[in-house]
């Protein structure tokens, strides 16, 4: 496992917490946190729990990983009492802090939540108050400190906080609303409220899945350095395999609510003795880097094929706040036809920015962008109707791009309703053939959305940017959302529509391992501009640029 620094570099807050506490406590890094011992959860009658134990020990990580649906949210959401009502607990006890919480009414175990309890919820959309400024909420948060002072005092501390799990710009944060902060800054915001009074337990479900590698490097060495100096334990809930084999001590793979193996994470991940825990690691990305290149066409060269895409100086700059910001500076790519162009960098790059401009979605201030034979500048609206035929978009979230009232079979025909393609009769052929190729039978055209599960959302956004039969996907983190055997299936699909239908991807992600696994190039961006561009096996081996070298060296170090 690697070796995390210390407190060294964090801010003043930090270190006098970590000095209250050391003055107030002295407790072994051994002795139990928390104990959870046969809980079995169900939800009317099916469990989704099934006997499970294991122990948390302070100052220690423990990571719960496997699919959707195989309990881990259950558990953590049973160990802070925060399961909806259709939930029950059948049997077993839950200890924290040599407490028999689960024997707790709720008016003894509510001081705990917060205070001793810390949670970082998976989704930030919907964990914050959308009518109060982020400052605000933050405060009640600093309120739980064992010494908060004034509200001055207070103050100063959440925008330490702020700057410690990675906001540029503590004030801004501060004083917005939490629609005017995007995803990332969200999550961050929500893992700053989880940190700042310092509990006993940090429960993070799924705490890093949608920041970029710098900062989830940034944020799970924070939680090491609680860990180290303060005797924090951490109970993490995620399908990321490589950051719970490179973060934990301990990890509990779970299948169908039922534990599969539990032990040491270097263990479990280099020598898994169980079936589902290998199946899991053999899909990581990081352990498989050349998965799909084995016999595939190279097309990082000249291979006869034109170029699909062709981006020239391409620049756009909003406005903001009274201000100026370009997004997009003189940026340049080709993607040849039939290929993969990945398009990577932090928050803030310029890779959306870049993709929305092709999409038609921003007009650029300058530069061209040819798509086949065709300049998109400057065209009609009619034009790009036309266009948009070719181009087509998978979305980064699956439980958010498809309407929730419409059944499977409207959504995927929608695009062959708007562009009246054929009969009646010929669009549901064209529906049943487009979910046939991405793998889901008949029967669920008649679902909703609710009523399918993560991978097979996703694959339905895939049929329905299929159906029109385009030339052009652009993958906007299409598998971002997603466990890690779900994104290896899609992967897998994706691989075969390209090479079936000869479409054109690009690609972009913050997830540099999948990157590499799926794109044939890929051009760097950092503050809108190109840094580095070029193969995928040449940039990733012999990076020549120290923003592209910081990127790859935030990436997991897994277990040997």
């Amino acid at each position: 496992m690697a070796t995390e620094n210390k407190l060294t570099t964090a801010g003043p807050a930090l270190n006098g917490l970590a000095a209250h506490r050391q003055t107030t406590q002295t407790t072994p890094t051994t002795q139990t946190l928390l104990s959870v011992e046969g809980l079995t959860v169900a939800y009317g009658d099916q469990v989704v729990v099934d006997d499970v134990s294991f122990e948390l020990a302070r100052g220690q990580s423990l990571a719960l990983i496997g699919e959707s649906g195989s309990g881990k949210t259950t558990i953590a959401r049973t160990v802070l009492r925060l399961l909806p009502p259709q939930a029950r607990v059948r049997a077993g006890r839950i200890q924290f802090n040599r407490q028999d919480v689960s024997a707790m009414g709720e008016r003894q175990f509510r001081p705990l939540r917060g205070r001793e309890l810390g949670f970082v919820p998976q989704d930030p959309g919907n964990a914050l108050n959308a009518v109060r400024t982020i400052g605000s909420q933050a405060l009640e948060a600093a309120a739980l400190l064992p010494d908060a002072g004034p509200a001055a005092a207070r103050r100063q501390r959440v925008l330490e906080t702020f700057a410690q799990v990675g906001l540029a710009d503590p004030e801004r944060v501060y004083r917005s609303f939490p629609h005017q902060l995007s995803g990332g800054m969200l999550q961050r915001v929500l893992i700053g409220l989880a940190v700042l009074p310092r509990p006993a337990l940090i429960v993070a479900d799924e705490p890093t899945s949608g920041l970029d590698v710098t900062i989830q490097k940034r944020i799970l060495d924070l939680f090491n350095e609680l860990k180290a100096e303060l005797g924090i334990g951490v109970l993490f809930i995620t399908h990321d395999l490589a950051v719970a084999a490179e973060r934990a001590d301990t990890l509990v793979v779970l299948k169908d609510g039922v534990v599969q193996e539990r032990g040491p994470a270097e263990r479990v991940f280099a020598a898994p003795a169980s079936a589902y825990a290998r199946e899991l690691q053999e899909d990581v990305p990081a352990v498989n880097p050349d998965r799909y290149r084995a016999g595939r066409e190279d097309t990082t060269h000249d291979n006869g094929e034109a170029n699909q895409i062709d981006v020239r100086s391409l620049s756009k700059t909003f406005t903001v706040g009274g201000g100026t910001v370009r997004a997009v500076d003189d940026i340049s790519f080709t993607v040849r036809r039939g290929s993969t162009h990945a398009l990577v960098g932090e928050s803030g790059s310029g890779k959306t920015t870049a993709a929305r401009l092709l999409l038609g979605l921003e007009q650029p201030d300058a530069g061209e962008i040819i798509i086949g034979d065709q300049s998109v500048r400057a065209r009609s609206r009619g034009q790009w109707r036309t266009l948009r035929r070719h181009l087509q978009l998978v979305y980064q979230n699956p439980f958010t791009s498809l309407d929730p009232t419409w059944r499977v079979e409207r959504i995927v025909r929608e695009p062959l309703d708007r562009y009246r393609v054929g009969t009646k009769a010929e669009r549901r052929d064209r529906v049943r053939e487009s979910l046939d190729a991405v793998g889901l039978p008949e029967s669920l055209l008649s679902r909703r959305p609710a009523h399918l599960s993560g991978g097979q959302r996703q694959r339905v956004a895939i049929a329905r940017a299929l159906v029109l039969r385009p030339d052009v996907v652009v993958l906007d983190e299409p598998t971002s959302a997603l466990d890690v055997t779900v994104q290896a299936g899609i992967i897998d699909l994706l691989f075969r529509l390209q090479r079936e239908l000869g479409l054109t991807y690009l690609f972009v992600s913050h997830d540099l391992s999948l990157v590499r696994q799926l794109a044939d190039t890929v051009s760097v961006l950092q503050a809108g501009r190109v840094v580095e561009s070029g193969p995928v096996q040449e940039i990733f081996t012999r990076p020549q640029h120290p923003y592209t070298e910081a990127l790859l060296d935030a990436i997991p170090a897994l277990p040997r």
